[in-house]
């Protein structure tokens, strides 16, 4: 089964940096995200969970809970949390899942269901589709899926926003545009008709019909 927006998240147990955790009772009511690693000690997710943990206060703000995940095991992580600490500048200050049996990377689609050996006989090549980043709902539906090459280094300013836009059109009648910021115009969601948009917006710019131009809704 291949995992899409709107599906409910994998539930599952798993041993963490942190401690155990049951992954649905750990997000709570709060927003979650998963971003995964096909291995530890690899140049490009090295600086991915440094850069992590210095932004990690703006998903705190956002009420947004992080996790990472990589296909070894937490004694693996907590040695490789020293290397990001040293060459990042940055401590991990969120859980990393060990999954050093692939249970959550074939949960989630990462890698196939007949995955099978230990983590240590595997390489970064054999996991490269463990690269994915879900975005996860107090719902516990998945929100966003984001899949990155090992060559390229994720960007979590664009998850920042995307997650500012997620809980901003979750809670009003809107969508977002094209490098959508925080603070700038947003648009009325196509479902509302304009009657009732009249009735939430009062007024609006319509430079095409089907395009209803609002500022962002406090």
């Amino acid at each position: 089964m291949t995992l899409k927006l709107g599906d409910i998240a994998p539930d599952f147990s798993a041993k963490t940096t942190a401690g155990d955790i049951r992954f649905h009772d750990w997000l709570g009511e709060s927003w979650g995200v998963l971003f995964s690693h096909p291995k530890d000690f690899t140049p490009v997710c090295t600086t991915e969970l440094g850069y992590m943990a210095k932004i990690k206060p703006e998903f705190d703000r956002r009420d947004v809970k992080i996790i990472g995940l990589s296909v070894d095991s937490t004694s693996d992580h907590d040695r490789w949390a020293a290397d990001i600490e040293e060459t990042q500048g940055a401590r991990l200050n969120f859980p990393v899942i060990g999954d050093d049996d692939c249970t959550v990377a074939k949960l989630y689609d990462m890698l196939p269901a007949a995955t099978s050996g230990d983590a240590k006989s595997r390489t970064a090549a054999d996991n490269q589709t463990v690269r994915n980043v879900f975005v996860i709902g107090p719902d516990k539906k998945i929100k966003l899926i984001l899949v990155y090459p090992m060559t390229t280094g994720r960007n979590f300013d664009e998850v920042l926003r995307v997650v500012d836009s997620l809980q901003l059109t979750a809670k009003h009648r809107v969508a977002t545009p094209v490098n959508w910021k925080q603070g700038e115009d947003v648009i009325i969601a196509g479902s509302v008709k304009n009657d009732e948009a009249r009735e939430i917006f009062v007024e609006w710019k319509e430079p095409k019909p089907y395009i209803r131009i609002v500022p962002q809704p406090v």
